[in-house]
């Protein structure tokens, strides 16, 4: 074998053991420090204008119900965390669709050993009621001290438990 053929052959191997000592240094940064929060108010800012020129072209009618039915009395409006770390959260329920769990894209991020990626979802069905459904998580998601296996509707003020994190429905 040449000079030349070892020599590159020897940079090569290098540059993956610096490859794979890069990788386990950022998953090891990952699990010590978790996942970075980002903002995404300007995502939904972008949105808003297109859903706001449907709502006027459409009836009278469907823009009642494109509100998330909001034209009930007792409809809750706000989603609260009340355990867990990040006590004191609040999310205004605006119709959309509320994900749960660790991943950065969830609309509730929650640092909790428990919790799955995708963990739940938190949707509005057509009567105006807002249901829950676990995403095939493992260790499950509690709504008032039952495990749920189907989407399920939420009562007002009932907790709803991921892991170490309680979450509740108010007006």
């Amino acid at each position: 074998m040449s000079e030349l053929t070892l020599t590159v052959m020897r940079l090569g191997f290098l540059a993956v053991l610096w490859l794979f000592v890069i990788v386990a240094v950022q998953v090891i940064r990952s699990d010590l420090f978790g996942t970075r929060v980002t903002q995404r108010g300007s995502r939904r800012e972008a949105g808003r204008p297109q859903q706001a020129a449907r709502q006027q072209a459409a009836p009278p009618q469907q823009r009642q119900q494109a509100g998330g039915g909001r034209q009930r009395r007792n409809a809750p409006s706000k989603l609260v965390v009340s355990e867990g770390t990040l006590t004191g959260t609040t999310v205004a329920l605006q119709g959309q669709t509320i994900t749960l769990g660790r991943a950065h894209d969830s609309t509730i991020v929650l640092d909790d050993d428990y919790a799955s990626s995708r963990h739940a979802r938190i949707y509005p069905d057509r009567d105006g009621q807002w249901i829950v459904e676990d995403l095939g998580s493992t260790n499950g998601t509690y709504l008032d001290r039952s495990r749920l296996t189907t989407p399920t509707p939420i009562p007002l003020g009932a907790p709803i438990r991921i892991g170490k994190t309680v979450i509740e429905l108010r007006k």
